[in-house]
């Protein structure tokens, strides 16, 4: 029975101990594993990651490049802003400069004008005064000749005696005025 017994526990499986076989197969089946995926799958990752990797970096590159360009233009438009207003500067001042010419010189030219008129009105008063000056002497003479023929009592309808007496008599008037 003894006998029997130690047979019977020899060939009685042992759970905490793992047979052989098993873990031979077990060692395989993990190698084999660990082969698949470290050749198939692994190689997938690292492609994806890389892939990944260099889209997020050309990202960052063509946003770093499109942003250089913006301050670029940025810049230039800055320039172009200050060009501007210079340029704006310069055509306002040229304008006053311009505005105040043409007032000095339609100003001078209001003066001319105002002189010629001025002027223009002088010889139309002195020869409107030299006419009516001529107008009366012609009428005071007239006057004078009729009145002087009255008193005197006759007739001094010679013209060329009458003008005589006629311009002595506003010689001899004008000297008592002045």
């Amino acid at each position: 029975m003894i006998l029997t017994q130690v047979t019977a526990a020899e060939t009685e499986i042992n759970p905490l101990v793992p047979h052989v076989p098993e873990i031979i197969l077990g060692v395989i089946v993990i190698a084999l594993l660990f082969v698949g995926v470290a050749k198939f799958i692994v190689p997938n990752f690292e492609k994806a990651y890389a892939d990944r990797t260099a889209a997020i970096e050309g990202g960052i590159e063509n946003a770093n490049a499109k942003q250089a360009e913006a301050d670029a233009k940025l810049a230039q438009l800055e320039a172009q802003l200050a060009d501007a207003r210079h340029e704006a500067a310069r055509i306002r001042e040229e304008a006053r400069e311009q505005g105040a010419a043409i007032k000095a010189e339609l100003r001078a030219e209001a003066q001319a004008e105002a002189e010629r008129i001025v002027n223009a009105g002088k010889a139309q008063v002195e020869a409107e005064r030299q006419a009516a000056a001529a107008s009366l002497k012609t009428e005071v003479g007239s006057l004078a000749t009729g009145l002087a023929g009255r008193i005197v009592g006759e007739s001094l309808d010679d013209d060329e005696r009458s003008s005589r007496v006629v311009e002595r008599f506003l010689a001899d008037l004008e000297a008592g005025v002045h």
